[in-house]
């Protein structure tokens, strides 16, 4: 079938975005769904640092490719060996697929699926295979998803069905910035109820971090950031504390109000130097964690006399330590109690043809979640 979508057909590319026009909507030849494959049509895409970075080369992946990875859609047709979807489903899709028979999956890890993340790395869906061409020349998926167009042609491992009553703009949040921010501080750090916890960096993901911190009971709730506006939701959302990370006094007086540190620290920036503030505001004994995805050149450095001698815990966390057919609906059910006002994150929405302009208040920092209504 013929449908548009936002093809990169290079990187990295010159701000502004607007200017430059890194997505050109092209009209693609889709296939269809191979075995094990599904046929879905598009109602939200978030626009996340995550496509952010490989447009202005931080990530490199294989071009031309099909951004988008945070999406929620409607089943329109199955594969060869689906049995458990039916046209009309509503879905939401994982920026991993999970086979469900490597180590990491059977060890219930399955932001660590090797195949699942193998294949991300090639551009290809999770059978190995590309179902996008372009002027006859195939187009890579972007982590297995590729969102930004009308229809999309995704593994069945890539998919969580949802209760249709979510709205689905809404819900297309829950496959990227909820799983990941929620997931950091619930499965990674395993926060408990009346501990501390610190957010720096408060796009889509930290904000969502935050509010799952909130949800878990945290006693006290650090929000770090470089706008005074992200500050201000930060607030609105339950944040006990905040401040500006440009001030140079802010991690002595964090380290103050919290008597010696929070008990998890979380850097959503994906910068060394946030994480650094992370690490630095975090107590004896406590846990930093990482969800930002830095440019691969950076190096961060720790004393280890300070990991062994405060007994600190440096963690990764990638798509929130989740396994995605479980947490999702964990975390709509949260949502649906009013326990993760997820909508709050929500800065507006866009047509597909703005998506330049889209991604430069992205890049610029004057928005959240922007979500593409298809």
């Amino acid at each position: 079938m013929r449908v548009r979508a936002a093809v990169l057909h290079h990187a990295p590319v010159a701000r502004p975005y607007a200017t430059s026009r890194p997505l050109t909507i092209e009209t693609v030849d889709l296939a269809p769904p191979g075995p094990d494959e599904v046929l879905v049509k598009i109602a939200g895409a978030g626009l996340c640092h995550s496509d952010l970075s490989v447009i202005n080369g931080d990530r490199q992946r294989p071009v031309p490719v099909a951004l988008g990875h945070e999406a929620s859609a409607v089943v329109e047709e199955c594969g060869p060996g689906v049995a458990d979807l039916a046209r009309g489903d509503h879905v939401v899709m994982s920026f991993v697929p999970t086979c469900g028979g490597c180590m990491p999956c059977r060890e219930g890890r399955g932001a660590l699926c090797e195949p699942g993340n193998a294949a991300n790395g090639l551009g290809t869906l999770l059978s190995g295979a590309r179902r996008i061409r372009c002027d006859g020349v195939e187009v890579h998926h972007h982590s297995g998803v590729s969102a930004f167009g009308e229809y999309a042609v995704v593994s069945r491992r890539s998919i969580v069905r949802i209760d249709p009553e979510i709205p689905l703009l809404e819900a297309a949040l829950f496959g990227c910035a909820v799983m990941t921010g929620v997931g950091a501080v619930v499965n990674t750090c395993g926060v408990r109820m009346g501990q501390s916890v610190a957010v720096v960096g408060l796009g889509g993901v930290g904000l969502s971090a935050l509010l799952g911190a909130v949800a878990s009971g945290a006693g006290r709730v650090v929000a770090v950031d470089l706008s005074e506006d992200k500050l201000r939701i930060a607030r609105e959302l339950g944040a006990t504390d905040t401040y500006l990370a440009s001030d140079p006094d802010a991690v002595a007086q964090i380290r103050s109000a919290t008597q010696g540190g929070v008990d998890h620290a979380l850097e959503m920036a994906g910068s060394v130097k946030a994480f650094d503030t992370a690490y630095r505001i975090t107590r004896r004994g406590g846990t930093t964690a990482t969800a930002g995805l830095a440019n691969p050149s950076q190096v961060l450095t720790l004393p280890p006399v300070g990991l062994v001698g405060e007994e600190r815990v440096v963690r990764g966390s990638y798509m929130g330590s989740c396994v995605p057919a479980r947490d999702i609906p964990r975390y709509i059910a949260l949502y649906r109690q009013g326990r993760l006002p997820v909508d709050k994150l929500m800065t507006g929405t866009l047509t597909l043809d703005a998506i330049n302009e889209g991604f430069d208040r992205l890049d610029q920092g004057q928005a959240i979640r922007q979500v593409i209504a298809m």
